[in-house]
């Protein structure tokens, strides 16, 4: 089984609990406006990479891993679009008895099987926005329904879901949509938090290599209250939040 594995990391405290191998792979359908892997987006700029060349890597880090009580995140780009890539990489790591992650936008969650997924002990669920001309807006193509309609099917799996959503000043900030994307993780019972990640230009730089005009290079970072004002509205929904 083969799969384009753009890069893998070890990252603690980011990518699901504990420390984490995290294996990037190439290719995503969306076009976020806040992405800051542009280097991601066609699997051409991924390197054919066999499941058992990424396990040989990752017993590299398994020990410490263990000990440290993390495990193995599979992201991106978007994941799912190599489903049988993830679900052979998400298998062979829960049979090593290590904690499996699945970071993905759902916008490709009809492709995660029901095998896939009784690998996978954790989703990372990155719902962009909760209002569908947002998200339209946010992602370039992509459509909100089929992240919902991948959430509930993690619920029904008992699958626990972490969701992070991304606070870009004047773009995913409006109350209303901040309190849409608050509805649809509260009416999800998997849901175990919620991550507001604030917007960055960290990936500036990537997009100034690549020839692509950078669509988000004029925002500011959100300021500290504007944060803790949206964390506010997903607390009153009774969610946790960090």
């Amino acid at each position: 089984m083969t799969g384009f594995v753009h890069s893998f990391d070890v990252s603690t405290g980011v990518d699901g609990p504990g420390t984490r191998f995290v294996a990037f792979l190439a290719g995503c359908p969306l076009r976020c406006q806040f992405c800051h892997s542009p280097d991601t987006w066609h699997r051409r700029n991924g390197r054919p990479t066999t499941a058992g060349d990424l396990m040989h890597e990752i017993a590299r880090y398994e020990r410490f891993i263990k000990v440290a009580g993390g495990g193995v995140t599979v992201s991106g780009g978007e994941p799912l679009e190599q489903p049988d890539f993830v679900r052979e990489v998400l298998r062979r790591s829960h049979e090593r008895g290590l904690h499996t992650a699945l970071d993905t936008s759902g916008f490709l969650g009809d492709r995660a099987d029901d095998e896939l997924l009784s690998y996978t002990d954790l989703v990372l669920l990155d719902i962009k926005s909760g209002d569908p001309a947002t998200y339209r807006k946010v992602t370039g193509t992509g459509r909100l329904e089929p992240t919902v309609r991948f959430a509930h099917r993690l619920a029904e799996r008992g699958v626990p879901i972490w969701v992070r959503f991304v606070l870009v000043p004047g773009l995913t900030d409006e109350p209303a949509n901040v309190d849409a994307v608050a509805a649809i993780a509260a009416s999800v019972p998997t849901v175990e938090r919620v991550e507001v990640l604030p917007f960055h230009r960290l990936g500036a730089a990537k997009y100034t290599a690549l020839g692509i005009p950078f669509p988000l290079a004029g925002t500011p970072a959100p300021d500290r209250e504007l944060v803790e004002r949206v964390r506010d509205r997903f607390r009153d929904h009774g969610l946790s939040v960090y």
